[in-house]
């Protein structure tokens, strides 16, 4: 499996979006799967990747997160987490998402 952070510099979020992936592929024992990161500068790098706000994870090129809705801003990216609106999802979720796409 190919996993990626797609984010923008300025985000807040990307970095500990990477931690969560990497807690939940370690808690999976997809301890061998790098996490990789993708870092967009322009709208034109954004409409050459999945992108839907920052950050975006990929997971084999895929929104793990796919809300229909794609952008070029470089944005921020809402998550709805089983506490409300957030920045990004739990580790909770991601575990979810990567077994759902394993099975």
């Amino acid at each position: 499996m190919k996993v990626d952070v797609v984010h923008i510099d300025d985000c807040p979020n990307w970095v500990t979006a990477g931690d969560r992936v990497r807690a939940a592929l370690d808690a999976l024992g997809m301890v061998d799967v790098p996490v990789g990161y993708v870092l967009l500068r322009t709208p034109e790098e954004a409409s050459e990747v999945v992108f839907a706000g920052s950050p975006t994870i990929l997971l084999d090129g895929q929104d793990a997160f796919a809300s229909g809705g794609s952008t070029t801003d470089l944005a921020c990216r809402v998550y709805m987490t089983d506490t409300g609106l957030a920045g990004l999802p739990s580790v909770r979720q991601i575990e979810d998402t990567i077994r759902d796409r394993l099975a």
